[in-house]
């Protein structure tokens, strides 16, 4: 089927565009949700923040634990939801308080709510819950459940929920230190980003449709680290394709081996790694990989060594963009599943939840 002619749009495709409007009504909520004042009363100073989740919402909690610490200052740091479980002395600190953060869109995931148990019932460490379903384990057990309704999807993939998730655990952190900017800047990221929405969605689903990739690469730096990770399931998930991420310079020690004309490598630039990754960008350029950027920063450079460039011009500390870069590479791997005509309401292999038997 031609890119062209979706009917009746995925409910995937519509919660990916949906996006500034679902954040506008999260940040609503969060301005007047008592929750986060009783965490900021309830939580020591010199807490250890850790963020749990697992797939997609692990790789929120790597974004969401890089932008903890850029707006807060506190420790905080992302695990997935089986190393608690299976790995606990090797991942909870003995020496500080610990915040535990359980990132689940269903509230059902079973390591998620596990973790949630042995946390809680067993080691009596109060948990902070974010999720989208108010009516399940996760948020009616945790002690500090932050409910985000209006991020609630239909399809299988997460989406919006991603986006609306972090932006809430970002407000926290500016809640936390009572940092009105960055809180202003959230509630304005919608309208910022509304353009994007407009303009972006065409010109990648033409983009997909004029190249055919064997391999996918994504790369990112500090909080954008999560953003790559996240793209790169996102490809794999939607349209049952091979896609990897990695730190961006990291990819030098050997994953470059596998650079062709056949290889689309997705840039997520940083100001803090700005220069050393367009380097990188010219380098990878070089050796005939077809390229994807992401960044509000843009020079002769960048538009010389990008084949798809997207701007994100996004005001604030560099963590504040996330939201925006997100949807770029759902969309890349949405368009990409649909070209091979593929359902992305109903990826293969995989559920909406992951509910497991057995787990200790």
């Amino acid at each position: 089927m031609p890119l062209t002619q979706i009917n009746p749009p995925p409910h995937m495709l519509r919660e990916i565009l949906s996006q500034p409007e679902c954040w506008s009504e999260c940040i609503r909520q969060l301005e007047n949700d008592a929750i986060l004042r009783e965490i900021s009363t309830n939580v020591p100073a010199d807490s250890e923040w850790l963020f749990v989740g697992c797939g997609t919402s692990y790789y929120l909690a790597l974004s969401a634990a890089a932008s903890f610490s850029a707006i807060s200052g506190m420790p905080a740091r992302a695990v997935p939801a089986s190393e608690v479980l299976l790995f606990p002395d090797a991942v909870l600190p003995k020496r500080r308080p610990i915040v535990p953060v359980l990132i689940s869109r269903s509230g059902r995931t079973t390591e998620v709510v596990k973790a949630r148990n042995y946390l809680e019932d067993e080691r009596g460490i109060r948990a902070i819950a974010i999720t989208c379903a108010a009516d399940q384990a996760l948020a009616q057990a945790s002690s500090f459940p932050i409910v985000l309704s209006a991020a609630e999807e239909l399809s299988t993939v997460m989406t919006r929920s991603f986006s609306s998730m972090l932006l809430g655990l970002q407000y926290l952190a500016a809640t936390l230190m009572d940092d009105m900017g960055v809180m202003q800047s959230l509630k304005h990221l919608p309208k910022a980003a509304e353009s994007l929405f407009r303009e972006t969605p065409p010109r990648l689903r033409d983009f997909v449709g004029r190249h055919d990739f064997d391999d996918y690469v994504f790369l990112g730096h500090g909080p954008f680290y999560g953003i790559a990770c996240e793209a790169a399931l996102k490809v794999m998930e939607s349209s049952c394709s091979y896609a990897q991420s990695f730190h961006s310079l990291e990819f030098r020690h050997g994953p470059k081996s596998i650079v062709s004309a056949k290889t689309l490598v997705g840039f997520f630039l940083s100001d803090s790694g700005y220069a050393a990754e367009v380097d990188l960008l010219e380098e990878i350029k070089s050796l005939g990989a077809i390229t994807f950027v992401v960044t509000p920063r843009v020079d002769n450079r960048v538009r010389a060594g990008a084949d798809l460039l997207v701007e994100v011009p996004m005001p604030g500390p560099e963590c504040l963009r996330l939201a925006g870069c997100i949807p770029w590479g759902q969309l890349l791997g949405l368009y990409t599943g649909l070209k091979k005509g593929l359902n992305p309401d109903s990826p293969r292999n995989l559920s909406q939840v992951v509910i497991l038997n057995e787990i200790p």
